[in-house]
């Protein structure tokens, strides 16, 4: 039996919650600590910040249940209310036509060969020369398609297999808050404690100093990830040079998550620089790729870890337990467009680019203090000029009475901080990989109805000048007609 290590009924975490973001903005005590957790599977929810306890007004929790996922909650809050979906990380457009083409063919046409059943365990031949002709180009990064690169389902899976590889059982394992909700998760899986340190606003650069002084005798990994999800970060040369050494001193493993590699957008002040490319990153690191985030095609689930053929050899020694292989048909369509893209990635980066700047634009008008969000698919917005809410109780707001769905930043961190000044208390994430309708509406929804909404939770200073009277939005407005801004609830959309 799971027993709950917290203090009493009145400080635990609901569950059963699936139509409103009460759970989102409710006060609580922090999550229970994976470790202390005997069932692996509430060790796992619990490092994701998803493990509840049942109560009653008589008795203290006792009975452990999985609450849903944030990605859940937020869509799930869409439907409830009509909302425009700017919470998850879903784009709004397919993939391109001629890769989808691609696909449908390696299906059907015998002449593409054997498409519809086991993919080899490392992956289609095909899909692994094109990823290592890529990282050559891009990156000047050789690697053997043989031995060092394997395709995964998904970077998700390749996360969890590097995690489950290396983090040791009793261990810590550090990253940067905020944070992908699967690298908590995982460590909790293998028995290991996620320890976090911030990325501090307004330009997020991690604190490498604080990094440093993080590294104890019990850590055994390092989880990076560049582009950084969800503040648009680009690691540095410098930075990635400093982690690698820190690596290298302690014999630690990175696995370094690069799925918006090719979402890098054309006013970001660096370069992407795959964490291969550091001298020295060969003896400790992985890296983890994906086509779904680099081609619109997140459903597909295909993803890769590259690094040298030892490491990727002992991933390979979890992966094959996991899923065995990925959809080969899927494979040789993304193996063809790694080897040409047909000028989608810089399309793809242009179109994402004047959605932030669209997003960026109306978020500074309300007074939410926008990152520059220089990669990926969000921009983060400060709800502490506006109001005295938290980011939680903010985004509880947004969708009921506003009807516009968000996430806050503090349900990517390794507990619900309890904390009111913390920065990440206070930010919102917003997804800008929609399409300019989507990305209007919920921006005129909430001019029209947000300072109504906020008006009895003021700023602890004066409201903002710009901050002007509306109503708040009727019961009865009309929902976004366009179906694909209310997508169904995923449970792992980064």
């Amino acid at each position: 039996m799971v027993k709950n290590p917290t203090s009493g009924a009145q400080d635990t975490l609901p569950i059963g919650w699936l139509s409103t973001m009460e759970s989102m903005s409710s006060h609580r005590s922090p999550s229970p600590d994976p470790l202390a957790l005997d069932q692996p599977w509430a060790r796992t929810a619990a490092g994701a910040n998803t493990l509840g306890f049942e109560t009653s007004s008589s008795t203290p929790p006792s009975t452990p249940a999985v609450m849903p996922t944030i990605y859940e909650r937020t869509t799930a809050a869409a439907i409830a209310h009509d909302a425009v979906n700017l919470g998850q990380g879903f784009p709004d457009t397919e993939g391109p036509d001629w890769l989808l083409q691609l696909a449908a063919r390696a299906i059907t046409e015998p002449e593409t060969g054997p498409r519809n059943q086991y993919a080899p365990g490392m992956g289609l031949p095909t899909l692994r020369e094109a990823i290592s002709d890529a990282q050559a180009r891009r990156q000047g990064v050789e690697l053997d398609p043989a031995t060092q690169v394997m395709v995964t389902t998904g970077a998700t899976e390749g996360i969890s297999a590097t995690i489950l590889a290396f983090a040791r059982p009793g261990s810590e394992v550090l990253t940067f808050e905020p944070h992908y909700d699967s690298y908590g998760a995982c460590a909790a899986l293998a028995g290991a404690r996620l320890v976090g340190v911030a990325l501090r606003g307004p330009e997020f650069r991690p604190d490498l100093d604080a990094f440093e002084a993080a590294i104890t005798e019990r850590t055994s990994m390092i989880l990076l990830n560049t582009p950084h999800n969800p503040t648009g970060t680009v690691f540095s040369t410098e930075e990635l040079t400093r982690i690698v050494a820190l690596a290298v001193k302690h014999d630690l493993r990175i696995m370094c998550d690069e799925v918006y590699e090719h979402l890098v957008l054309s006013d970001a002040r660096l370069p992407h620089r795959s964490i291969l490319t550091i001298p020295g990153a060969e003896e400790v690191a992985v890296a983890v790729g994906s086509a779904g985030k680099s081609f619109s095609v997140t459903g597909w689930k295909v993803g890769w870890v590259t690094g040298s053929a030892e490491l990727v050899s002992q991933v390979r020694g979890v992966k094959q337990f996991l899923s065995f292989s990925s959809g080969p048909a899927f494979q040789w369509a993304v193996g063809h467009g790694l080897q040409d893209d047909q000028g989608f990635f810089a399309q793809n980066t242009a179109e994402l680019e004047a959605g932030r700047d669209l997003l960026r634009a109306g978020l500074e008008e309300l007074g939410l203090a926008p990152n520059r969000a220089e990669a990926g698919y969000f921009v983060l917005g400060n709800v502490s000029g506006i109001t005295s809410l938290s980011a939680a109780q903010f985004c509880r707001v947004l969708a009921e009475e506003v009807g516009v769905a968000a996430i806050p930043v503090s349900a990517l961190t390794i507990q619900h901080r309890a904390n009111p000044s913390d920065e990440l208390e206070h930010l919102v994430r917003f997804a800008f990989c929609k399409d300019h309708a989507t990305i209007e509406e919920g921006l005129r929804r909430m001019r029209e109805h947000l300072p109504a909404a906020l008006a009895s939770h003021p700023p602890a200073d004066a409201r903002p000048a710009n901050a002007r009277p509306a109503t708040a939005r009727p019961a009865s407005a009309a929902p976004v007609t366009a179906p694909e801004t209310l997508a169904p609830a995923s449970t792992g959309t980064p």
